[in-house]
C-alpha cells in the first residue's frame, strides 16, 4: 500500500460505525477499549468489519486514539 491509500484506509477506519451489538451506530474509535479486547478474545467477524476491529483493537491497546479521533467527521 502507498501512503495515499493508507491515508484513505484511515480516514474510513475512522468514520466506520458499528453495525451490530451493543454499540450499534457509534463509531469505532469511540468504543472503549474492553470491548476490543472481548472480541480479541472471542474472535473477531470475518471480512472487512473484522479486520477494522482487529486494526481498531490495536489502535486501542496502543494508546494511539489520539491519531484517528481528528479524522472522524462528526456530524
Amino acid at each position: 500500500m502507498n501512503q495515499a491509500s493508507n491515508r484513505e484506509e484511515l480516514i474510513r477506519l475512522a468514520n466506520m460505525k458499528m453495525p451490530f451489538g451493543k454499540y450499534k451506530g457509534h463509531f469505532l474509535v469511540d468504543i472503549p477499549e474492553p470491548y476490543y479486547v472481548w472480541f480479541n478474545k472471542k474472535g473477531f467477524p470475518k471480512g472487512k468489519l473484522g479486520d477494522q476491529l482487529r486494526m481498531m483493537h490495536e489502535i486501542k491497546v496502543n494508546g494511539l486514539e489520539h491519531l484517528i479521533k481528528p479524522l472522524v467527521k462528526y456530524k
